[in-house]
């Protein structure tokens, strides 16, 4: 991990940060209209493409992709698992992964074109929380 990482406050904002896998940081964001983790890898600003990590770096990132998308394609009402590193409008290397399903609000369109947040009742964002860290425990 780098001593320069700094994650940015838009990718924070909004967001329940469930720790580390790999080399990437885990955040939950807190809308119920989705299931939706980001993965920012601990790597210096810099590197804002996943081209533009070493190897390992690389491996790691996709390890935690591969758990994450594991992870949501787990939870309950998930059809579909869509995962994007985009960074049009944040530059900082994140990755996207989202449990989406045929009646969700964006369906089946983008979910960057719903602007309607909803947040989750605390206990429900809780429970999220404790179940994705106990998927991804396993792997450790």
């Amino acid at each position: 991990m780098s001593s320069h990482f700094v994650l940015h406050d838009r990718l924070a904002n909004g967001c329940a940060d469930l720790g580390t896998h790999g080399i990437c940081r885990v955040l939950l964001k807190n809308n119920a209209h989705f299931l939706w983790v980001l993965l920012v890898p601990e790597v210096d600003a810099e590197v804002t493409e996943l081209h533009h990590l070493d190897e390992e770096q690389y491996a790691s990132v996709c390890h935690s992709m591969r758990i994450f998308s594991q992870c949501m394609e787990q939870q309950p009402g998930v059809e579909k698992v869509n995962v994007a590193a985009i960074g049009n409008q944040v530059r900082q290397l994140h990755i996207h992964i989202v449990g989406r399903h045929s009646q969700d609000i964006a369906w089946p369109g983008v979910i960057w074109s719903c602007s309607e947040k909803q947040p989750y009742e605390e206990s429900r964002f809780q429970e999220i929380q404790e179940a994705l860290k106990a998927i991804w425990r396993r792997d450790l």
